[in-house]
């Protein structure tokens, strides 16, 4: 009898009616159930790739994310909507290569994905007790607790939760009544803008005497002295006229006298 394979060297995924890939056979079926195995396509690696960036911040570690999955390129369509997956060995931050990413659930108490899973909810937990003002501290068991019961209502439904889905609970989180456009620093950008602060004399001073706005004075000065000087130049010409016209009634006003 020949013996079962002992490695996962490739997988056989087929697109589901969610619009997400599941695994529907492997190269090691002892050790690897598919009745529910998710695989994440690339364009939701790129989507976690970005997520994950803005928890940089609040401790992300990025060897985490990177051994709690396996990595696949396609390798044959197979029709029918199944693709032949062949294992390969890529840095998913690092390479340029859409990737196919299987997460390592052999162990799901302590396996590698379970570990980036709690690593990434205290991230996001840090991330939000430092953007947002809560009365007490928002904590892990919180989170936790919200996410699973959630997820339970999927498990009780019959209804299997993809890698994709859970990862995004967890990266998207918001407490319930917290809506992620209220951040406190977009606020205080608001606040900001709302109450500019007033100049006082001093100030004012400085900004009349401020190099860069002179220009704008120069053109008003300009203008000045280019309507100062059609205005005079006007005058000169209504004189002008005037003494024609004066020349031209003395005689007139002489030959009444005359008279």
């Amino acid at each position: 009898m020949a013996k079962p394979t002992s490695t996962l060297d490739w997988c056989i995924v087929r697109l589901g009616e969610d619009h997400n890939w599941w695994v529907s056979e492997t190269s090691d079926p002892v050790r690897w159930d598919v009745d529910g195995l998710s695989i994440v396509d690339p364009r939701q690696v790129a989507h976690l790739v970005e997520l994950v960036d803005a928890l940089r911040d609040y401790g992300f570690q990025q060897d985490l994310f990177e051994s709690a999955f396996i990595p696949f390129r396609i390798e044959k369509d197979l029709g029918g909507g199944k693709v032949r997956l062949k294992r390969v060995k890529e840095a998913i931050f690092e390479t340029e290569e859409k990737l196919f990413v299987l997460p390592d659930i052999l162990d799901e108490e302590n396996g590698p994905y379970a570990d980036l899973l709690d690593h990434l909810t205290r991230c996001r937990v840090k991330m939000l007790n430092d953007l947002f003002n809560f009365e007490s501290k928002l904590t892990v068991d919180e989170v936790e607790d919200e996410i699973r019961e959630e997820q339970n209502t999927h498990f009780i439904e019959g209804k299997a939760v993809h890698t994709f889905t859970e990862l995004c609970a967890i990266l998207d989180f918001m407490p319930d009544g917290i809506d992620s456009d209220d951040e406190q620093p977009s606020k205080a950008a608001e606040e900001e803008d709302d109450d500019l602060p007033t100049l006082d004399a001093e100030e004012e001073e400085k900004l009349k005497n401020d190099e860069s706005l002179k220009w704008d004075e120069d053109g008003d000065e300009e203008k000045d002295e280019d309507d100062k000087g059609d205005a005079e130049k006007k005058d000169e010409d209504e004189k002008e006229e005037a003494a024609d016209d004066g020349e031209a009634e003395k005689p007139r006003r002489k030959s009444r006298g005359k008279r």
